[in-house]
């Protein structure tokens, strides 16, 4: 499924948004420019490898330099191509502009950096050992998706669903198509671990706990007095005064 739009409206500039996007589009365009090692390199220092942090002979092996936490912040801003990348930021575009609204400039950066940080442990609680580095912004912006899911409940999302060859697009509630998301990424994430797969190409587990941190989280930092509303005259949010 791939969301389209929405049907709710923002009075404001997503400034922090906007600046997210910028920042992953140029570490992107970065990294096309560097050699096949030198990037095997860099996205191996500057993504979250988690054996490099639970098992310290491997980390010793291959060279890591001693501490490296600043990883856990730079994976979130790196992505490994460019549908990879062109995604992130689609979904990020639709759902970040109305949470950025809700909580503020400051607020939504410090909740979005936390969400990612939330996304990648609970990534490495479920693969200890893995030696494949992650990267991408999909942990972060799998916080928003939750905390859209909890502002937004009566919003309504035209979604693409491709079936072979045929688009077909409809319109979902919110909570339907951002339900079946999570759904989908715990599933994934649940078969990889019965079938002992700690190497997936797709880090649903940090997916799954973006979600679930974006959830809980935007509870106790939205601002006071910050409440919306649905219009069903025009079906679309207004924000109370």
């Amino acid at each position: 499924m791939i969301p389209l739009r929405d049907n709710v409206p923002s009075s404001r500039r997503p400034l922090v948004t906007w600046t997210i996007i910028a920042l992953c589009a140029l570490l992107f365009l970065f990294e096309q420019l560097l050699p096949n090692r030198t990037l095997f390199e860099f996205l191996h220092i500057y993504g979250v490898v988690p054996a490099r942090y639970t098992d310290p002979a491997y980390a010793a092996i291959m060279g890591y330099p001693k501490g490296g936490y600043e990883s856990m912040v730079t994976y979130m801003f790196l992505h490994g191509g460019w549908l990879h990348f062109l995604l992130n930021m689609w979904v990020l575009w639709i759902f970040a502009d109305n949470v950025e609204e809700a909580l503020g400039p400051l607020r939504f950066a410090l909740f979005y950096l936390a969400c990612g940080l939330i996304a990648v442990w609970t990534h490495i609680l479920f693969n200890w050992n893995a030696t494949m580095p992650v990267i991408g912004a999909s942990g972060a912006i799998a916080g928003v998706m939750g905390a859209y899911f909890r502002l937004f409940p009566r919003a309504r999302v035209v979604t693409l669903i491709p079936i072979f060859i045929f688009p077909w697009i409809i319109e979902l509630p919110a909570v339907v198509f951002l339900g079946i998301w999570f759904v989908i990424q715990l599933l994934s994430g649940l078969s990889g671990a019965v079938g002992g797969s700690g190497a997936d190409s797709v880090a649903f587990w940090a997916h799954a706990g973006g979600f679930v941190a974006g959830l809980g989280l935007v509870r106790w930092i939205l601002p006071r007095g910050c409440a919306f509303c649905f219009d069903p005259r025009n079906r679309r949010y207004d924000r109370e005064g």
